[in-house]
């Protein structure tokens, strides 16, 4: 009996412990002074939880930066993505995306480069918490790229 109530106990403890992690992790203050920041002038960390993409890496688009800001922005609210730093208009926006089942907060840079060709699209996606995002930064990107490839308006 002692060991069913131990076991029980354990279990509360665990899921009480998983609840209060989950609204840590999704209340978590994500400061644009802090997160909001340029691609091109970062420093990646030593960690794999980010993806980069910057010059032959960035994607050009054949769209001018103003309807790209608006396709990006629009390919990231879809998602649920929140604007905490820059501005659309501005071309360099930051937002944060958490994840579903813990909140895990992400911040997304993106800075608009016009290029002969159309835009430069810079993006630095990266995790707050961890070691290993397990690809879920560069599946964000691919996925954001795509869609605002897709679009053919804002």
């Amino acid at each position: 009996m002692r060991i069913l109530i131990g076991l029980a106990v354990l279990l509360v403890l665990l899921v009480l412990a998983v609840i209060g992690a989950g609204v840590y992790f999704r209340s978590v203050s994500m400061p644009a002074e802090t997160w909001h920041v340029d691609p091109a002038t970062v420093t990646p960390p030593a960690s794999p939880n980010y993806e980069l993409r910057l010059g032959d890496r960035a994607p050009v688009f054949d769209a001018a930066p103003d309807v790209m800001a608006a396709r990006i922005d629009a390919v990231a609210t879809a998602e649920g993505a929140v604007l905490i730093g820059g501005a659309v208009a501005e071309g360099h926006m930051t937002y944060v995306v958490r994840s579903r089942l813990m909140g895990y907060p992400d911040a997304i840079s993106v800075k608009l480069v016009p290029v002969a060709q159309g835009t430069r699209v810079e993006i630095y996606s990266r995790a707050r918490f961890g070691y290993s995002d397990m690809g879920v930064n560069a599946a964000r990107v691919d996925r954001w790229i795509s869609r605002a490839r897709g679009m053919t308006s804002p």
